[in-house]
């Protein structure tokens, strides 16, 4: 049983946090000639052990991003169809790596399902009604940050479903799934698993910063409640579904950084992807014409140049 971290020990795990913050906005910014100088970014020496962990974190993010980008232009070639759907505690870190995956691929090609609660005309059609319009056409991948097993979690510990309903989605999710793949769409699943004291850290993290609060809602509390509840649901659902056409894939992710590497990597070793040879793009000139005068912009249009 994990023991309950002392004051200094939450102040330097929310600071760490803070920090890692940070360094999402730093990776937006990074190409690879940035990343020989990020210790010195950084403001500490090269040898210190932290700042030399975080470089390798920024390095091997952008090799897997940059392999991500090939895995895509295979995709597009081959007329390839994935899913990938993201699933686990609220907190666990999903949307960080679906937002490090899709960072640099084309939004055409590789888009997100996050999709709301079921409103009243939904819950009256077939329970898996609603995810079928956003399946992926030739070409494209799909990933669904939660997905039809929202019914094995939030919704059979919250009561929002009956045990029929309960019943009915585990005899026909392995169907759906299985469907899926005849008809030529790969599917992958993770469940992102972090400790109980991890997910309080992170609770915490949030509701101490105003920029996270948003994050927060009444339901992801009372998720933290029920721990126990969701861990029975979690185990019910590996055991029920976990079937050779689409396997569950469990991602260790009490590390956010760890978990996002290791998730990009596995996700590259389930397609046989290959270098895609690309065209040569030459610029071409631009066209001038006499005849054409550009037309003067009235200076009241102009945004304030504040900065």
């Amino acid at each position: 049983m994990s023991l309950t971290p002392t004051d200094d020990e939450l102040m330097r795990r929310l600071h760490r946090d803070l920090r890692d913050d940070l360094d999402e906005e730093i990776e937006l910014e990074f190409e690879d000639r940035h990343l020989d100088a990020l210790a010195a970014a950084e403001g500490r020496p090269s040898t210190d052990g932290d700042a030399q962990s975080r470089q390798l974190y920024f390095r091997e993010l952008l090799r897997l991003q940059a392999e991500l980008v090939r895995l895509q232009d295979w995709v597009v070639a081959t007329r390839h169809k994935v899913v990938i759907l993201f699933e686990g505690r609220d907190a666990a870190g999903k949307g960080g790596v679906i937002k490090r995956i899709t960072q640099r691929l084309n939004p055409r090609v590789c888009r997100v399902a996050a999709l709301p609660a079921p409103n009243d005309r939904e819950r009256t059609q077939w329970y898996f009604q609603r995810y079928v319009s956003h399946l992926p056409a030739g070409g494209e991948i799909v990933l669904f940050d939660r997905s039809w097993y929202n019914r094995a979690g939030v919704e059979r510990v919250m009561g929002f479903c009956t045990d029929d309903q309960y019943e009915e989605f585990f005899r026909s999710a392995p169907e759906f799934e299985r469907m899926l793949v005849r008809s030529g769409i790969q599917v992958i699943k993770y469940w992102f698993s972090i400790s109980d004291d991890e997910q309080r850290v992170r609770f915490l993290a949030r509701i101490h910063d105003p920029l996270k609060q948003w994050k927060l809602s009444p339901m992801d509390l009372e998720s933290r409640r029920r721990w126990e509840d969701y861990t029975r649901a979690k185990e019910v659902m590996l055991e029920r579904t976990h079937i050779p056409e689409a396997p569950w894939w469990i991602v260790a992710a009490d590390d956010k950084k760890r978990a996002r590497l290791n998730c990009i990597h596995h996700l590259l070793g389930q397609m046989p992807y290959q270098e895609v040879e690309q065209p040569l793009i030459a610029l071409p000139e631009r066209e001038r014409h006499e005849d054409y005068t550009r037309n003067p912009v009235a200076p009241e249009l102009f945004v304030p140049e504040v900065y």
